[in-house]
């Protein structure tokens, strides 16, 4: 079967094309200032996942749930809130931590984080996860979220051997690039996308501080708007 496009739009946002030709955003922040203006307005949409509630994940969701009607997968408590803000989340509520929902003939589940969730308004929204995408033709992509580095991921690693770890490395906010070498350690993960830097210099961790401490890990670096297939 295809392999399985990846698309930064910057941030922690990104798009995936799944074998069977199913469109997915994971957390789908599309005014992002490094987001490309060809990425903006999406032509279809069949997922978005979400990793928690902040606005910088949330992003444009309720937008674009009421212009494409995607299913939606993000905790419970962040998929009923985003029904109140007006998003098509149908009846099925959402997940928690170590469930698994399909969604458009992809397998999505929610995995530990160390992060908060809120709304802008501080409204909590249940905790931060990070989401693991199993796809059909046998590809596994872990979306860590924004967390620090947890003795746990290696359980992550253990129960579902991810091909592609896409990891947060900015730092302030997250693990910074020397945490997610440890990260992926535990992971086992042969091949890294960043994420979560670069945004603002507030995000000072770099792909490069990243290689200096993941010895054996591919790590690659998207410009936003580019596409690497896994």
């Amino acid at each position: 079967m295809p392999d399985v496009p990846v698309t930064w739009l910057g941030h922690a946002s990104f798009r995936l094309d799944s074998p069977d030709g199913k469109r997915i955003y994971v957390d789908p922040w599309l005014g992002n200032p490094k987001c490309p203006d060809s990425e903006k307005e999406p032509e279809r949409i069949d997922v978005i996942a979400l990793t928690h509630g902040h606005g910088d994940h949330v992003g444009e969701t309720v937008e674009l749930s009421k212009k494409f009607s995607p299913e939606i997968v993000a905790m419970v408590e962040l998929k009923g809130w985003l029904g109140d803000q007006g998003a098509e989340i149908g009846e099925v509520p959402g997940p928690n931590k170590g469930g698994t929902v399909e969604a458009a003939g992809v397998k999505f589940t929610l995995v530990n984080a160390f992060h908060s969730s809120s709304s802008d308004d501080l409204t909590y929204l249940g905790e931060a996860a990070g989401v693991v995408v199993a796809f059909e033709n046998g590809t596994t992509i872990y979306f860590a979220g924004d967390t620090c580095v947890f003795g746990d991921m290696s359980l992550i690693g253990r129960i579902y051997s991810p091909d592609v770890a896409v990891l947060p490395i900015g730092g302030h906010f997250t693990m910074d690039p020397r945490e997610a070498g440890v990260a992926l350690e535990l992971l086992g993960a042969k091949r890294c996308i960043p994420c979560h830097y670069g945004t603002f210099p507030l995000l000072a961790g770099t792909p490069d501080e990243l290689r200096e401490h993941a010895g054996g890990v591919e790590v690659i670096a998207l410009e936003p708007g580019e596409t690497t297939t896994v």
